[in-house]
């Protein structure tokens, strides 16, 4: 079977596309063919060597995908056979809270990944594909979905005429806004880009910040709310752009800290996290039982994940290079096999 590699050494040149054997289930496993990898940006991070430079190599990166059941192991029940499931991102955390050792067995890095036309995983770390959803919009799920829902639904415990600030148009922030919306919240969303804002707001936005042209963002943000501040920030910057989440949070409000995508050092006033009793909450994924919950609301409300576009096996690099510029809205697929 084909599957792509960092082989060697870190960089976009040293990710190559193999021959491997095809792989016999296991006791308790299962075999999958895989159908369709959606990429994040982590895995484009793990690619430069950026993410984990200690990272053994060589390895099978990305984390998110979709495949069919066709193989089982002994004891696996017969009724998995031909399901269309996710391998869930880290695939010794079944529920509860995380552990170094739960959180040591994520795909794409520690353990092989999804960029292969095969896979063997345990049967207790897959959940089904909603029905609603295609093989591209369930392969999008598994890292951003899920983390989005930690935040918004699980941890931040968002309401009904609420409102919720994310920053950007990456996965996690469409979807937060996707549940938000599914709520009954409010929703605000940021931007660099007109078109995007646009765009977002005829699907699932209530109101948007060009946050190019509006330095001062969260203080945007707090006018949108009549100055009272918004009840949960999705915060996927990072350091350099916290300061301003702090400024568009209400008092007793969250922010979930889920990307570091404007860096992870930055000089910081602590007092208004104290005297506005602002809670800073860090987000890593999700548990399998959380992302079957997720997946229930899924179907019964019919949500469908946006995807930017779908690329042909062999064009992987091309996608990863799209990724980097910046320039999509929603998730990059990559459909495997016919």
């Amino acid at each position: 079977m084909r599957a792509y590699v960092i082989e060697d050494s870190f960089g976009m040149d040293n990710l190559v596309m193999v021959e491997r054997p095809s792989q016999a289930p296991g006791p308790g496993q299962i075999k999958l063919k895989m159908r369709s990898v959606s990429l994040n940006f982590r895995d484009l991070l793990m690619i430069q060597g950026m993410y984990n430079p200690r990272q053994k190599l060589p390895v099978i990166p990305c984390s998110d995908g979709v495949g069919e059941v066709i193989g089982l192991g002994e004891g696996v029940d017969k009724e998995w056979m031909g399901k269309r499931v996710m391998p869930i991102f880290a695939q010794d955390w079944y529920s509860g809270e995380p552990t170094r050792k739960k959180l040591s067995s994520t795909l794409g890095g520690p353990r092989d990944g999804t960029l292969a036309e095969e896979m063997v995983v345990p049967a207790e770390s897959v959940v089904e594909v909603p029905s609603n959803l295609s093989d591209e919009q369930g392969a999008a799920l598994p890292c951003a979905a899920v983390t989005a829902w930690n935040a918004v639904v699980e941890q931040g415990g968002l309401k009904a005429g609420e409102t919720l600030l994310t920053l950007g148009t990456g996965g996690v922030s469409l979807f937060a806004a996707q549940f938000a919306q599914m709520i009954g919240a409010r929703v605000i969303v940021t931007s660099s880009s007109d078109e995007k804002l646009e765009r977002v707001l005829s699907l699932f936005a209530d109101e948007g910040i060009n946050y190019r042209s509006e330095k001062e963002w969260g203080k945007a943000a707090r006018k949108l709310t009549d100055d009272r501040g918004v009840d949960q920030v999705i915060e996927v910057g990072g350091a350099g752009t916290l300061k301003q989440s702090i400024r568009a949070v209400r008092i007793g409000g969250q922010i979930s800290l889920i990307g570091v995508l404007s860096g992870g050092i930055q000089e910081l006033n602590v007092i208004p996290i104290l005297m506005q009793n602002i809670r800073i909450q860090g987000v890593i994924v999700g548990h399998r039982e959380m992302f079957e919950r997720m997946c229930r609301a899924i179907e019964v409300n019919d949500i469908k994940p946006v995807i930017d576009r779908v690329v042909e096996f062999d064009e992987v690099k091309e996608a990863f290079d799209h990724m980097a510029e910046g320039a999509h809205f929603g998730k990059i697929c990559v459909k495997v096999g016919s």
